[in-house]
């Protein structure tokens, strides 16, 4: 159940494969094409059935619930204290120290550490029940409240990563190191893709209102790590072409670029041939993906035959290119197009100083598209065969950073709990899972490490995440390393 990238001395000559080759008779040719057939991935065999059904079924270790994900991750961390996980005792206890107690000496960031004083801060805004369960959502959201029947929060998700760059990279790769393949590489290493004329894994950002600078977003965090580079997440851009490249330059028409590729082709399998490099035949079938991209992306992104009541859901800025709402409308028409992961990532979330006024904006870009998301996959039933998830990479402290007083305070960084939201595909919507103390501080119940989620979502897809791995440097990788545990009481 796992696959060697193949330890090739690309510069210095012949590599293992290349022997095979040689010296038995096409035997190590054999095996390339083994590993290079789209079916293999756990192993199928040469044989096997091509149908899409008998694919699917060859590429999971049990029957899916969801065949394909959308990943909103909003950057920066949201507060749970102001949207998903209410404290009305806070209310009594505001301006008083943060008892030594609940804190049991836990590290703080470089911008509390200097702090002599921690009061304790409640929430300025309000919550009430929503659905037929009366899930308790802030009045920030009143879009996803709408929803509430149909999202599973968990309010007790913890991280080891208490900056931002370690925490985000340690949600999307399983490790806080960079380097690592994404969730959204694995998923495509392991299910590879529905659609020939698409990528496997695509990837869009945007910026929150009124945020000049947030916290940077690095290709990394949607990269292949070592495994082959086709599984990396192609970034589409909010502005100018979606992706770069993807035209042709001046003065070359789709005969000469054809002509080209073909060329090119004979030149690269000429290469591999020789080095038995798979990296090579990665970008053969990379340049064919281009060029059939060409026809696919410009019809992806013309929105004129999307009906104006759908448009509108989304939220005024559904037609603005670069947007969060623009986003979630492409992540629908991604979907329904058969790309197995897409990822948004949303910045602005990060709020130290004034978290009234930050969050009002960051919850204006971000709750109506979400929610209108979560309703226009079930209006298409699309949505019991996708899995969302809504997730920042840590929490915010229930004590104050900055200036404190009745019209604003801050939060920092809090990796101990914080709450997110899954829909679709395999969850069990209208709950919610986990608590925290009367502070959320601590977890008390049902603790939800980053590990179990990876873990989860890849069972969602039909995947044992202890089962799907990789071999690199001698070792056996995986998503949830030797950790991550199913949460079955999220499972539908």
């Amino acid at each position: 159940m796992q696959h060697s990238p193949m330890d090739s001395p690309i510069y210095t000559g012949l590599s293992r494969r290349s022997f095979l080759k040689r010296g038995a008779g096409g035997i190590g040719a054999a095996a390339l094409m083994g590993l290079l057939n789209s079916a293999s991935t756990f192993g199928a065999d040469a044989t096997a059935p091509t149908t899409q059904a008998a694919l699917e079924k060859a590429r999971t270790h049990f029957a899916p619930k969801a065949k394909r994900i959308i990943y909103l991750c909003q950057s920066g961390a949201p507060s749970q204290i102001e949207l998903f996980d209410p404290k009305p005792k806070l209310d009594a206890m505001r301006g008083k120290e943060l008892p030594a107690s609940v804190r049991m000496g836990q590290r703080l960031t470089g911008m509390t550490s200097g702090q002599t004083s921690f009061p304790l801060a409640n929430s300025m805004f309000k919550f009430a029940p929503h659905g037929t369960n009366g899930t308790l959502i802030s009045e920030l959201l009143p879009h996803t409240a709408s929803i509430a029947d149909d999202i599973c929060i968990i309010r007790s998700m913890y991280t080891d990563a208490i900056n931002h760059d370690p925490a985000i990279t340690f949600l999307h790769t399983g490790s806080e190191m960079a380097g690592r393949p994404s969730v959204g590489a694995w998923t495509s290493y392991g299910l590879g893709s529905e659609n020939n004329d698409l990528p496997a894994y695509v990837v869009m950002t945007s910026r929150g209102t009124g945020r000049p600078s947030d916290q940077p977003l690095y290709d990394r965090l949607w990269g292949s790590g070592f495994l082959p580079s086709k599984h990396q997440g192609v970034k589409l851009r909010g502005t100018g072409d979606p992706v770069l490249y993807l035209s042709n330059p001046p003065g070359i028409d789709d005969k000469a670029r054809r002509r080209t590729l073909d060329d090119l082709a004979k030149l690269n399998q000429q290469r591999l041939d020789t080095m038995g490099d798979p990296e090579i035949a990665t970008r053969i079938a990379q340049y064919e993906l281009a060029y059939r991209m060409q026809t696919a992306v410009p019809e992806l992104g013309d929105m004129s035959k999307e009906p104006k009541e759908v448009v509108e859901s989304y939220g005024p800025e559904a037609l603005k290119r670069g947007t969060y709402a623009a986003n979630c409308l492409l992540a629908r028409r991604l979907s329904e197009r058969g790309v197995r992961f897409v990822q948004l990532f949303h910045m602005g979330w990060d709020q130290h100083d004034n978290m009234p006024n930050g969050i009002r904006g960051q919850c204006k870009d971000t709750d109506q598209p979400s929610a209108a998301l979560i309703k226009d996959l079930k209006k298409r039933g699309l949505l019991d065969e996708t899995l969302v998830i809504w997730s920042g990479e840590f929490g915010r402290t229930v004590y104050n950073q900055g200036v404190f007083n009745n019209e604003t305070y801050g939060r920092d960084h809090h990796p101990r709990c914080y709450s997110i939201w899954l829909a679709g595909g395999g969850i069990k919507g209208g709950i919610t899972y986990g608590e925290t103390d009367d502070l959320s501080y601590n977890i008390v119940k049902d603790p939800v490490a980053v590990h179990d989620l990876n873990a989860t979502i890849l069972h969602c897809m039909g995947i044992d995440h202890t089962r799907l791995t990789y071999r690199y440097q001698g070792r056996d990788f995986r998503l949830t390393d030797v950790h991550g545990n199913v949460v079955k009481g999220i499972l539908a």
